[in-house]
């Protein structure tokens, strides 16, 4: 199994492979991380961790956009492990993301704008506080389509016939997300037919919390992610249904994460 030792972002959201990420970075301990990460040639991928907060939550407050008043305050000064108790890895869920930094800006006060790419899924097998920001030690965890082993080939049968139907499920779940009629949202053509990307985008997509999302990354193939998301959206829409006066506009509205 393939290991390596990255940068390690933890939040209290939960970030798939595939699916960009917006972080506006203030905390000294993660501006630490962004200088060290453009020390890497640009040619080279910039990758770190993202992993979800078990237990707390980010010492940074998290809202759309980059309050004034927070960007105005300056750099906060905390250790890198500061908030998330003696042993950090207790304090995380064991599966987080890569992320790919695409775009790393530094503003005229030392913070910086971040535009990442979650691409493989990680199981933490460590974490070390000792530099200036948490570093983990992870394991690469393979997307296996339905769960039978390498000998299965992608985009199976069980897998492609499960992500059609997620599919449906998903358009019907938009259109009552949205109020809308079905002649008012586009029929969902442009949506991928790749089972494993269909998962992926459906769990960060669909209003859900963040233990829930957690499961769905962690799911141990696609079709049993797949599964999960079926009986998830068919709950979901009918909840809305019958509660039609839900705020859900509102909670679509994916915030930037600033730290």
């Amino acid at each position: 199994m393939t290991t390596a030792r990255l940068p390690l972002f933890p939040l209290n959201a939960v970030l798939f492979p595939g699916l960009v990420l917006p972080l506006n970075v203030f905390e000294e301990r993660y501006r630490a991380m962004m200088r060290g990460l453009l020390e890497i040639d640009e040619d080279e991928p910039r990758r770190f961790v993202v992993v979800a907060i078990r237990d707390g939550r980010e010492i940074a407050p998290t809202a759309t956009g980059m309050p004034d008043a927070v960007a105005a305050a300056g750099p906060v000064e905390r250790a890198p492990a500061d908030g998330f108790g003696p042993d950090p890895i207790q304090t995380f869920h064991r599966v987080g993301c890569v992320a790919d930094a695409a775009k790393i800006r530094e503003r005229a006060d030392g913070s910086f704008e971040v535009l990442a790419t979650g691409t493989t899924r990680v199981r933490l097998l460590s974490v070390d506080a000792s530099g200036p920001y948490l570093v983990a030690e992870v394991e690469e965890l393979p997307e296996d389509p339905d769960g039978e082993g390498d000998d299965t080939p992608p985009g199976s049968d069980e897998a492609g016939a499960l992500a059609e139907g997620v599919l449906r499920a998903f358009r019907s779940y938009q259109k009552r997300l949205a109020g809308a009629d079905e002649r008012s949202l586009t029929t969902g053509a442009d949506l991928p037919d790749d089972p494993s990307v269909v998962s992926y985008l459906v769990a960060a997509a669909a209003v859900l919390d963040v233990p829930t999302k957690q499961r769905l990354l962690q799911a141990p193939d696609t079709a049993t992610r797949l599964r999960e998301e079926l009986t998830l959206l068919r709950k979901e829409t009918a909840v809305i249904r019958h509660l039609p006066s839900l705020p859900a506009l509102d909670l679509t509205r994916a915030p930037t994460h600033p730290n």
